[in-house]
């Protein structure tokens, strides 16, 4: 342990100490003989980064606190005053979790207290609607207080710009900057009954859903078919449970049925170990739901707290769910899309649709297939943003669709973030095109195997421990880069392409520009066509890997999936 930086830790827990009174003092009290407890909250401050901040709750420069929220938004108000834009004012949201409402609340009064409007929604919602608020309203920034899919001990602070994606890379450093300076024992708040607060309720409910559903591809589908196909959907907790089947029930999907235990918004998420919709147990209790009632369901649908992503598990001929990997997910999504696009002769000339870098390539086969251009941007929905705005800006390209393999989608224009609203809609919409065609979502897929090869995905995630995770994780993506690899499970690499670098090398050496921004990411090509990429997490301690695995079937594309990831583990010492 760092004698020195213990030193300051202590000395800046007794600074905290000695400020607070009643239950927060007599939280510091507990930790007073806790060293590690004591370093671990007051050794580091919070990096604000791209997405905000996010952690644990708990007293200390390093955790989710009011006080650290306040000093956060303390320099976004600053920011805010130097672009003029204290009329405009800031959308402000938040989840299910305990305590974002009145973190949400204490943003809200820092910036009323600065001379900022701020229209805070009356209660919890889902993050793209704070998306849309932005651009609704005209607003020049906002705030969605949130941990997206995080447990329960963890909240996080979200914070977007003008265009409705989250603040630009200048901004968060300025923003990290300028908080560097503020002591957040002493931001001033104004009264909660401010007047610059105006308060968000169904209107703009109303308004983000009238946005989504003017999305449809095909409304008198819907119309005709929604009756007939059956979903069971899960908020798991979440910010979902509303606007979800209203959205479903207004296109003309009246079968919808909620996992009631999991349609209560509880920050303790009790029925699940984890609200991420990425895995499979988060259905555990609908799919006990469809038994126990004997329940037809076409499609089982789950959203994580804060409904900007989606789970889907389907049945099988025997009636037994799987759960569909996110790219799979977006597979059907742009497929449908172009195709429904081209019978209705509304693709446009220059429509354009957004992967991120470590989502499927086939998701580029079929953008060929149809003729329609295709880009891949850096991690991070933020990125499929900004794209957005550039278009809208230079009218070079339409968007048609964005996705990230984390199982984020987004249908339309109308917001500059993903969306479980859009996509579930979107979803029960491909299952009614498929149904009219005689097609279960199960066969869809394998059509799409037939036609363009066989890939399968999965990734992991390697936790990293210790006082500055960044820095170490930092320090292993160093020593890949140092020590190359050359193959992996005896499948040569023929190419690695560094977005650090900006560089793509094959193995004669050659080399080719990147395009997409520097970023800590390392995408190694195989001579299978198989693939994997590893990087930093932005918003956890963890080190995030990605593996494509191709072949000539499903089953060998399996087989070579488990190796790869075997062999990448083995990589990474795990």
């Amino acid at each position: 342990m760092n004698a020195d930086l213990l030193a300051a830790a202590r000395r800046e827990y007794e600074r905290w100490r000695d400020a607070l009174t009643g239950a927060e003092r007599d939280e510091l009290d507990a930790i007073r003989n806790d060293d590690e407890e004591i370093l671990a909250r007051f050794g580091l401050p919070m990096q604000f980064g791209t997405a905000g901040l996010r952690s644990t709750m708990s007293l200390g420069i390093s955790r989710m606190n009011v006080y650290t929220v306040a000093q956060t938004t303390k320099a976004l108000s600053a920011l805010i005053l130097a672009s003029n834009g204290q009329e405009r004012g800031v959308a402000i949201s938040y989840d299910s979790r305990h305590n974002s409402a009145r973190f949400a609340e204490t943003a809200a009064r820092v910036l009323a207290h600065d001379g900022v409007r701020v229209y805070l929604f009356d209660g919890i919602r889902p993050t793209p609607e704070l998306s849309f608020a932005i651009r609704h309203f005209g607003c020049i920034s906002g705030i969605n207080v949130t941990a997206s899919h995080n447990p329960k001990e963890y909240n996080g602070y979200k914070v977007y710009w003008e265009d409705g994606a989250q603040l630009p890379p200048e901004h968060a450093s300025r923003v990290s900057d300028l908080a560097s300076s503020i002591d957040p024992l002493v931001v001033p708040l104004a009264g909660a009954d401010s007047p610059l607060i105006r308060p968000l309720s169904a209107e703009t409910d109303d308004a983000f859903l009238t946005a989504v559903l003017a999305s449809r591809l095909s409304p008198s589908l819907d119309a005709e078919q929604g009756k007939d196909l059956h979903i069971v959907y899960t908020p798991l907790h979440g910010t979902g449970y509303r606007l979800i089947p209203e959205c479903l029930r207004r296109a003309g999907f009246t079968d919808v049925r909620l996992v009631e235990e999991q349609a209560v918004p509880d920050g303790d998420f009790p029925t699940v170990a984890s609200p991420n919709p990425e895995n499979d147990a988060c259905f555990a209790r609908a799919v006990d739901l469809i038994r126990r009632e004997h329940l037809p369901c076409d499609l089982l649908i789950a959203s994580d707290p804060d409904a900007d992503r989606i789970g889907v598990a389907v049945p099988d001929e025997r009636g037994e769910f799987h759960a569909l990997h996110g790219n799979r997910i977006g597979e059907l999504l742009i497929d449908y899309i172009l195709s429904a696009r081209e019978s209705s002769r509304t693709l446009p000339a220059n429509g354009c649709a957004i992967r991120s870098i470590v989502s499927t390539p086939r998701f580029d086969a079929i953008c060929d297939d149809h003729g329609v251009s295709h880009v891949s941007v850096l991690t991070g929905f933020k990125y499929i943003g900004e794209k957005m705005t550039e278009w809208e800006r230079t009218g070079e390209h339409t968007f048609l669709f964005g996705y990230e393999e984390s199982h984020g989608y987004l249908p339309g224009p109308y917001a500059r973030d993903k969306d479980a609203v859009g996509a579930s809609l979107l979803l029960a919409e491909v299952a009614c095109y498929h149904r009219s065609r005689g097609r279960s979502l199960p066969d869809a897929l394998r059509a799409l195997d037939e036609r363009y090869g066989c890939f399968r995905e999965s990734g992991f995630s390697v936790t990293v421990s210790g006082l500055d995770p960044m820095a170490v994780m930092h320090e292993r993506m160093a020593s890949l880069r140092e020590h190359s690899v050359d193959n992996l499970d005896g499948d040569p690499v023929v190419r690695v392409r560094d977005y650090l670098s900006r560089v793509a090398r094959d193995r004669s050496g050659a080399e080719t520009p990147l395009e997409q921004p520097a970023s800590d990411v390392l995408y190694f090509e195989l001579a299978s066509g198989s693939a994997f990429a590893i990087r930093p997490s932005g918003t956890e301690p963890k080190i995030k890997v990605y593996l494509f695995a191709r072949d000539a079937d499903p089953s060998a594309a399996q087989s070579r999936l488990d190796r790869l990831a075997s062999a990448t583990r083995a990589l990474l010492g795990e």
